[in-house]
């Protein structure tokens, strides 16, 4: 007598609501933050995990009075989720490009440079050429950036070029390094170069704490033993050089951005001859092809205008 097939297992129909929900828990390991996130009562959210749960069939939290964590099937979930929602916002955007009066919207991550010397004139001229589109620009630093890609929490990643991309497409940007900026008159102005260990012993001007070029540079320096001694903490390079100039300590800046600098407040501009002084950036995305249109178009202009200016710099310094 032939054996009965297997019966079929129902396909398990997920909820956008339920993945949003699970992935803002998951991201806040707390049910409370997670249903606040979501605009969601306590009460509410419990039960769309439970439910969820149920319909996967397996346990997808761990729960604690601290919290909750990840089974290795909410692990999954999560990554999935991630992936799932991020195409939908994909989606939404390119749909929007339809629809008159709509808005656009793409996400950038990008690090203390970027954000402070490169990106201004592209998106500048983007914006300008596209009046229904809005640009989400945020600063952090490169580890975090590339994480935030893989998680689809961004659209556009820009990361100096030591951080490590595996998985993601990568296409090259903007090659800067950094300079040491010390005031006119002061002991290593006279040096045309210098070592980062010889700047130590003195005072240095810095970029805000929650910057990442303050994370960089503090890392640098934890890795070597070596402690800053820093005085005081600005917001912008256009402060930075200017507390500089006043002969309030010494400071770590990117070369464009001291050039700029130099003339109007004073500062000098020393070479570091360390080797990570160089700063070549990269853009990262998870799927080129899958960004939404608005965003592969940012991307391409991104690359374009990086171009010109290292062949207007080339051009220059030949002269």
């Amino acid at each position: 007598m032939p054996s009965k097939p297997a019966p079929i297992s129902a396909p398990v129909h997920f909820d956008f609501v339920d993945l949003r929900l699970f992935v803002n828990v998951a991201e806040s390991t707390s049910l409370t933050s997670g249903a606040s996130s979501s605009a969601l009562s306590l009460a509410a959210a419990s039960t769309r995990i439970k439910n969820l749960e149920a319909a996967v069939g397996v346990q997808l939290l761990y729960r604690t009075k601290r919290g909750v964590s990840l089974t290795p099937a909410g692990d999954a979930l999560l990554q999935h989720a991630r992936q799932i929602l991020s195409q939908v916002r994909h989606l939404s955007a390119d749909l929007q490009q339809f629809s008159k009066g709509v808005k656009g919207h793409v996400r950038i991550f990008a690090n203390t440079t970027a954000v402070a010397e490169f990106l201004p004139r592209t998106l500048g001229e983007f914006l300008a050429e596209h009046p229904p589109v809005d640009i989400d620009l945020r600063e952090y630093p490169s580890a975090e950036i590339v994480r935030a890609v893989r998680e689809g929490k961004t659209d556009i990643g820009i990361v100096a070029g030591h951080v490590g991309t595996a998985g993601l497409e990568t296409l090259p940007y903007f090659r800067d390094r950094l300079v040491l900026a010390v005031p006119n008159g002061h002991a290593l102005a006279m040096r045309r170069s210098v070592s980062f260990i010889e700047a130590i012993p003195f005072d240095f001007v810095g970029l805000g704490a929650g910057s990442a070029m303050h994370s960089f540079i503090t890392r640098i320096a934890r890795e070597r033993g070596w402690e800053l001694r820093l005085r005081i903490h600005v917001g912008s390079y256009d402060a930075m050089c200017r507390m500089i100039a006043s002969g309030v300590g010494i400071g770590l800046l990117a070369e464009s951005a001291a050039r700029r600098h130099a003339h109007s407040t004073g500062i000098r501009p020393l070479h570091l001859v360390d080797g990570w002084a160089i700063q070549p950036l990269k853009i990262c995305v998870r799927d080129l092809q899958a960004l939404p249109g608005l965003a592969r178009e940012l991307v391409q202009r991104l690359v374009a205008n990086a171009r010109e200016f290292e062949d207007a710099a080339t051009a220059d310094d030949s002269l």
